[in-house]
């Protein structure tokens, strides 16, 4: 799985989406953790999980890394793959949502740590429950914006 280039521009090999549910389905299990313990540190540690998919790339998501390494070799190969920007982006938002909880958790600003975590957690579940990623309906959306606003 290497960077291709297609262009100008560089972009990450397409995704199992198989993979990407998993990813939030960890990230369900962390969050839900979070919220029952308030721990701060914890939703810091998750802040690095999304930074690492957000900066580094989606091959090197820890989750991914996991799922990679342990179930999609006993699983068959994918029906359908899916971009990764989409999903990269998703990650950003949640480095941010997690970031704010973090901040929230840790400087005894409790109620904002549990706001960002329950908004972060919908998020993952959607996606881990029923593949609705909502970062990637951002990202959907803010295209379309911009590709509406360079037509004008």
């Amino acid at each position: 799985m290497s960077v291709t280039d297609r262009g100008s521009a560089l972009v990450e090999p397409r995704l199992d989406p198989r993979g990407i549910r998993f990813s939030a389905a960890i990230t369900t299990v962390v969050l839900a953790l979070v919220l029952l313990s308030g721990s701060g540190l914890l939703v810091l540690a998750q802040s690095v999980v999304f930074a690492v998919g957000a900066f580094a790339g989606m091959r090197f998501a820890p989750y991914g890394v996991v799922y990679r390494h342990l179930l999609a070799p006993r699983l068959g190969p994918p029906a359908e793959r899916e971009d990764a920007a989409p999903v990269r982006f998703s990650q950003t938002v949640g480095l941010v949502f997690t970031v704010v909880a973090a901040a929230g958790y840790l400087s005894g600003l409790t109620v904002l740590g549990v706001v960002a975590t329950a908004a972060a957690l919908t998020a993952a579940f959607l996606n881990a429950a029923f593949g609705f990623c909502l970062g990637c309906e951002m990202y959907g959306l803010l295209a379309r914006l911009r590709g509406t606003a360079a037509q004008s």
